[in-house]
């Protein structure tokens, strides 16, 4: 591991390096990092820039989706002028300004299963920031799949949800299926472009999933894996759910049915990917 930083990374990253649980060990952890964000937007925004201002090395954004004004309540890594632009690019502008020594890797296009085959094995650990079950069920079999740890969020309204998926690793953890095993029947769970969302429940949730990334990269903390966090932002509440391997599990369970992403191939994802 190469723990020779530059005068400018040792100012720019004091405040990290005095932490004794991250030091210059973590920090040289968070340079060698290659990170996958899919979805630019709610949740891809304040997730994008806190792990670029920590310094993770590489960050992989996905997003085929174009900004569009009513994004701008809760997507604040873009601004006005760049209503129409591609939400992956935008966001690679604003992360360079932030932090010019992350290496910045645009994936303009939607994540369908041979994207996922693709680009996923690239990177170390990969983050969801989607608003639609197709792709976030893609992500998380992908994830499973090809060995790769998963840091989920999501949000609708007033409400954030979020846990870490590292079933890869073996029985000890449960994988995504294990707490959804098939995605809801088409508009039974409506989207925040039918049901609303407050803005700030979306930066909250980005940002933990930030803090989430950062711990599984350090090796710091306690895991999120095995767990699922649950906020009400309306009643400022806070809990905390254990979640178990399901050994029926069609993904990683003892009789797993799903061993490749075919069923996901042709499948008529959402046209828009980001939150």
């Amino acid at each position: 591991m190469n723990l020779d930083f530059t005068e400018a990374e040792l100012h720019r990253y004091s405040r990290h390096i005095l932490l004794q649980e991250v030091g210059a060990v973590g920090q040289a952890k968070l340079r060698a990092a290659r990170v996958l964000i899919v979805g630019a937007g709610g949740l891809g925004s304040p997730l994008a820039l806190y792990l670029a201002a920590a310094g993770v090395g590489t960050l992989g954004l996905v997003d085929d989706d174009r900004l569009e004004l009513s994004n701008l309540q809760r997507q604040v890594a873009h601004d006005t002028p760049r209503i129409g632009r591609n939400k992956a690019e935008s966001l690679a502008e604003t992360l360079a300004r932030l932090n010019p020594e992350v290496r910045v890797e645009t994936h303009a296009r939607r994540l369908d299963a041979g994207a996922a085959e693709a680009l996923i094995p690239r990177y170390d650990l990969v983050c969801d920031g989607t608003d639609n079950f197709d792709t976030r069920f893609l992500v998380g079999d992908a994830c499973h799949l090809l060995g790769r740890t998963l840091v989920t969020a999501s949000v609708l309204r007033f409400e954030g949800q979020l846990s870490v998926f590292k079933s890869h690793l073996g029985h000890a953890f449960p994988c995504h299926r294990c707490l959804h095993p098939a995605p809801p029947p088409p508009g039974l769970v409506p989207s925040c472009s039918e049901a609303g969302v407050l803005g700030a429940v979306t930066g909250v949730m980005g940002t933990l999933q930030a803090t989430e990334v950062l711990k599984e990269i350090m090796g710091i903390g306690e895991s999120m894996a095995g767990r699922l966090l649950l906020w009400d932002a309306l009643d400022t509440r806070f809990s905390t759910i254990r979640l178990k391997r399901d050994p029926a599990c069609p993904l990683c369970g003892d009789a797993a049915s799903i061993h490749d992403l075919s069923a996901h191939e042709g499948a008529a994802l959402a046209p828009s990917c980001s939150l």
